[in-house]
Order: C-alpha cells, then structure tokens, then sequence
C-alpha cells in the first residue's frame, strides 16, 4: 500500500478550510429570511397605530358635529354619523340640556394584526345651546 507524502493532506486540509471560511454566499438572504417576520410585525404595527389615530380624529369632528347640529336643533345623531368615516360606524347620541348640548361618539377601529382585539375610541362634545 502506497502512502501518501505529509505533506498532501496538510494541503488538502488548508485548502478545505480555506474554502468553508472564505465562502458566505447566502448568508444575508437566510438573515433577511429570519428578519423578515420581525420587520413585518413592526409595520403591521405602525399601520395598527395610523388607525387608531385616525379613528380618534374622526371620532372627534363626528362629536363636534353632532354637538353643533343638536345645539342648533337639528338631528345631531346624523351630522355625527355624516362626518365620520361610514366604515368605522360610529355610534352616536346627542343630548340637549337647557344651556348645554353635549354628544358622544363611540367607534371600533379594527385591528391589523391578528390576534389583537380591536379598539375601542370615545370622544364627547359640549356646545352651547342655542336660543
């Protein structure tokens, strides 16, 4: 049987780890793949966050409207529901006092990420009544 000389395998061993060292192609595509799931989850979350703000804007001007309309004497309950968004259907009351007029606007924004409930906004309204 033939041996070989020392110095072969030495090479061979140099060259081998020489080639797992030197060689990464791929590596960044499997970081971006173990990535990807956390960078969705964030965005999910800011357009979660845009929604409730908005819903909360919405639920404002519906609350004002309606305050505003019911203290003139008009139908408060449909100025509110007209000045929201119809997707988010608001809930709207409207009560007349002698002096003040105050309206309530409750709304559910829905939720993005799964799981997550969605949220309830409730925004009030004081106007003065008119005479």
């Amino acid at each position: 049987m033939k041996r070989l000389p020392a110095r072969r395998p030495a090479r061979l061993l140099r060259r081998l780890v020489k080639r797992l060292r030197g060689d990464d192609r791929g590596v960044s595509m499997l970081e971006f793949a173990g990535f990807l799931p956390i960078l969705l989850l964030v965005g999910m979350a800011a357009i979660q966050l845009g929604l409730i703000g908005y819903g909360i804007n919405q639920a404002g001007s519906a609350a004002r409207a309606a305050a505003r309309a019911a203290s003139q004497g008009d139908d408060g309950t449909a100025a509110g529901q007209a000045a929201a968004s119809g997707w988010l259907n608001p809930n709207v009351s409207a009560a007349e006092g002698a002096d003040l007029t105050t309206a309530t606007v409750t709304l559910q924004v829905p939720a993005v990420i799964p799981l997550l409930p969605a949220v309830t906004v409730e925004r009030h309204a004081t106007m003065p009544t008119d005479d």
